[in-house]
């Protein structure tokens, strides 16, 4: 068996919201499936807003031939209301579940009868037993909202024995700090594969935008080099490329199990990364 065939890749993608974003995804999904991803996972809006959306992809790459999770949040939710979800998945075919607590959408005071991710893990167990493969977050650099790195990793290890079976991360470019990690939780006897979150980097205001609010570090070599491109996208998506894949290459000389690819529905930087890391010989 050769390195690769022992390591997975995965790949998300968010549900589109116009007929042409649908048709858009379906192009760049076959593209994709280039690179044999284990599953594809598509994400929950906050509240299940996007609940149609998601389900309505995942059911699309099902019937194209591969593994499809979906996410599943339970903020705001009831246990009936996630039992008739969770059997609506069942239905379709579905496998692997993403559970995450996920978020409120504006407006709404009350967090619905589950409170943490480790609810909505033990609830999935206890209504369906052994037929979903769970997936859980990990944040090697800690969770925003949790009050220290202690607490957040007690709170994993709790969606761990809750019963999930394996975990992917917030992306990070501070390989250090998914090790770090895994020897913190593997000494609290949490010993789960947890595969890498990637975010290719694909431009810089809405990177930086948006890692300042999941609480995702960007080194500050990165940051700098980033703003002083400027407008200069063609400069920035080929910087991007050299520092994802020498932090992929990091992660996999340091054993990690995969790799999981934030796609943002686009394919051409996930596939040239892999391609990079001699993971895509079949696009040569």
């Amino acid at each position: 068996m050769t390195e690769s065939s022992r390591f997975s890749l995965s790949v998300e993608f968010f549900p589109p919201k116009t007929p042409e974003g649908v048709e858009k995804l379906r192009l760049v999904r076959q593209q994709l499936y280039a690179l044999k991803p284990e599953f594809c996972s598509v994400t929950f809006g906050a509240g299940g807003s996007t609940q149609e959306g998601t389900f309505n992809t995942v059911r699309d790459i099902l019937n194209e031939g591969v593994s499809a999770a979906s996410h599943f949040s339970c903020i705001g939710a009831s246990r009936n209301s996630v039992r008739e979800q969770l059997a609506t998945l069942k239905a379709m075919g579905v496998k692997r579940l993403v559970a995450l607590r996920g978020d409120l959408p504006s407006g709404y005071g009350s967090g619905g009868e589950f409170q943490y991710a480790s609810d909505l893990v033990a609830f999935i167990r206890a209504e369906t037993g052994d037929h979903f493969h769970i997936e859980v977050a990990a944040y090697p650099e800690m969770h925003p909202q949790a009050r220290s790195p202690d607490s957040d990793l007690q709170a994993f290890a709790t969606k761990v024995r809750a019963g999930a079976n394996s975990a992917i991360t917030q992306y990070f470019y501070n390989p250090d700090a998914y090790f770090r990690f895994l020897q913190d939780a593997d000494a609290l006897g949490v010993r789960v594969p947890v595969v890498p979150g990637i975010m290719p980097i694909l431009g810089s205001t809405q990177l930086l935008r948006f890692s300042d609010a999941c609480g995702a570090e960007i080194p500050r070599w990165i940051r700098l080099r980033l703003q002083a491109f400027g407008d200069d996208s063609a400069s920035i998506k080929a910087f991007g490329l050299d520092v994802v894949t020498n932090l992929c290459e990091q992660l996999r000389a340091g054993g990690a199990p995969g790799l999981h690819f934030y796609s943002m529905n686009q394919s051409a930087a996930t596939l040239e990364i892999c391609r990079r890391l001699g993971l895509a010989v079949f696009l040569q």
